[in-house]
């Protein structure tokens, strides 16, 4: 580069002694989130143990793991929605706003509008005594998105178009509408308030392979038109793997590895993520040809103690310091095998 290049960089104008720019604010920051939930006899299960998570804004980030890990309660406690009992800890900022301090009122000026999620099951999440079109011009009208009742409908009508579903199928009910469609009314639903963050707990469960790559494939989409932050839940490594830039796998309440997702697919470090992989359904495999099992099931709450809690079922969990709970190596991995 030539001096006079150089002497033009905009690094040149700064002063000797000034800071450097501050890093860009992630949309999504969770810090030490711990929730516990009561247990018999006044006792306090421990459900999520200092769970540290960063989202930006036109960027994915998939929670995986088995049931119990801990992913739905993660989303849970991001959208204020922790059963009774539950008592969270930690920090949840969105765009540097703390979320935990917020009183009721503060929650439900967020919801919808800012912060919107896509539950698991269409037909419970759905009422059954509306139309699609109304369900999802509800939160225009909620949240003062349209002047009037004719412009939330239109409103609503455009955000069902982009799902795919026509005119007949915005007028119907739900339990007229087939599983994949009454996935993608939610997914309008969703994006009704013009959210910054959307969370997707498991979005394809009960459909079809085709069906679960679509709707995937909306959610992708929808992120880059919109801008927003997509959270994805999911059981299933191997498909949500493939439409999500970056993965963290949860077990036992605690993070076992983190990372983008196709360097985590190709390379994965955490036993529990190996296993994870080598249970998915391959292709082309012969119909003897068993598939992978885990050994062992995922603890209860109850189960769950200090240390690693991959332990009892782990293949390297060789060392006594496995009774303690390991630190995340380099950002990425949480194994004293891996890390020593």
């Amino acid at each position: 580069m030539s001096h006079l290049a150089s002497s033009a960089s905009p690094a040149s104008d700064q002063h000797p002694g000034a800071a450097p720019p501050a890093a860009p604010q992630p949309l999504l920051r969770v810090r030490d989130l711990r929730v516990s939930l009561p247990g018999p006899g006044g006792t306090r299960l421990h459900a999520l143990h200092g769970l540290d998570l960063d989202l930006d804004r036109g960027d994915s980030l998939a929670l995986i793991g088995e049931s119990g890990s801990g992913k739905t309660l993660t989303a849970l406690a991001i959208m204020g929605l922790l059963p009774d009992g539950a008592e969270a800890g930690g920090r949840i900022e969105l765009d540097g706003q703390p979320l935990l301090s917020l009183d009721e009122p503060g929650w439900c000026a967020l919801r919808g509008r800012r912060i919107a999620m896509v539950f698991q099951e269409p037909l419970t999440a759905l009422n059954p005594l509306q139309t699609i079109l109304a369900q999802v011009a509800e939160p225009i009208r909620l949240h003062r998105l349209a002047p009037d009742r004719d412009g939330a409908h239109a409103r609503a009508m455009a955000l069902l178009t982009r799902v795919g579903l026509d005119d007949r199928q915005a007028k119907a009910f739900p339990h007229q509408l087939s599983g994949g469609q009454r996935q993608r009314a939610l997914i309008a639903m969703a994006l009704a308030g013009d959210p910054d963050l959307l969370m997707a707990d498991e979005p394809t469960t009960a459909l079809d392979a085709r069906l679960r790559v679509q709707v995937l494939d909306l959610l992708h989409e929808l992120v880059a038109e919109r801008g927003m932050g997509l959270l994805l839940i999911s059981h299933d490594l191997a498909l949500t793997a493939r439409r999500a830039r970056r993965l963290a796998i949860l077990y036992g309440g605690r993070l076992m590895e983190q990372g983008d997702a196709a360097d985590l697919l190709h390379h994965p470090r955490h036993p529990y993520t190996q296993a994870l992989w080598a249970a998915r359904p391959r292709l082309g495999a012969g119909r003897d040809q068993a598939l992978h099992a885990l050994p062992g099931a995922v603890p209860s709450l109850a189960q769950v103690g200090a240390g690693c809690p991959f332990a009892p079922r782990c293949p390297l969990a060789r060392q006594p310091r496995c009774g303690s709970e390991p630190p995340l190596w380099n950002g990425r991995v949480a194994c004293w095998e891996l890390g020593s």
